[in-house]
């Protein structure tokens, strides 16, 4: 269920859609049976009218499943807990995971994982300003007693820190060389700035301190001279 495609340039997101895969498509045209959307080959793929939960207009993106129907040709849809479930047995605490970003729910982000798996990330553990169909490395924070999965966007033990620290030695050079966040910062005034937990940004200072790339003042932390060119 395919058409000839007329439409401009595709995206990213277009480019990497395969079958098996939820992917977060533009819609080149709308007709009687259903719309069509570009997936990085030469005819465009159709999202049959029984297949969408809404009427998507032509150049609007949609978030679908690809499979193939029982003819063996390519299909999208919108209903994707036909294809997605919340228990993710095979995956342990720890696992690096892809992740696309699916909507926001009043405890965070609902992603989809490994293109198989419904999971969570809380609103403490977004790290990073998420939009729908965006694709992100994750990791599994927690794997419920229920199989239901819990994401973060930060991989686990030191590699966390060293992200958070890349993330400060950053905004350090953005900023300057001075960062009005310390140890004394409220949590919330760390999360605006960085996207991380005030945890997180303690022992990270901690670790640039020890490195002697910073130096901490009450309030602030102040690149150390020389540092903003390394």
């Amino acid at each position: 269920m395919v058409r000839e495609s007329h439409s401009s340039p595709r995206s990213a997101s277009d480019t990497s859609a395969q079958l098996g895969e939820v992917a977060y498509l533009t819609v080149t045209a709308v007709n009687n049976i259903g719309a069509f959307l570009q997936w990085g080959q030469p005819k465009d793929v159709l999202l049959p009218f029984s297949e969408q939960h809404f009427r998507p207009d032509p150049g609007k993106r949609v978030l679908v499943m690809l499979y193939s129907d029982d003819q063996g040709r390519p299909v999208a849809t919108m209903k994707l807990d036909r294809f997605l479930t919340d228990d993710a047995w095979d995956l342990e605490k720890g696992d690096e995971v892809a992740v696309m970003v699916a909507e926001r729910t009043d405890l965070g982000m609902k992603v989809i994982v490994n293109h198989r798996y419904w999971g969570l990330v809380y609103q403490d553990d977004v790290t990073q300003p998420l939009r729908r169909g965006q694709a992100i490395k994750g990791y599994v924070k927690q794997r419920r007693e229920d199989g239901r999965l819990n994401i973060s966007l930060l991989p686990p033990g030191a590699a966390r820190l060293d992200v958070v620290g890349d993330k400060v030695m950053q905004a350090l050079r953005e900023s300057g060389g001075y960062l009005a966040l310390g140890d004394k910062s409220e949590a919330h005034e760390i999360k605006a700035r960085l996207g991380v937990s005030k945890s997180a940004y303690k022992q990270a200072i901690g670790r640039l301190y020890k490195q002697q790339l910073i130096t901490l003042e009450p309030g602030a932390i102040r690149l150390v001279p020389g540092a903003l060119s390394e």
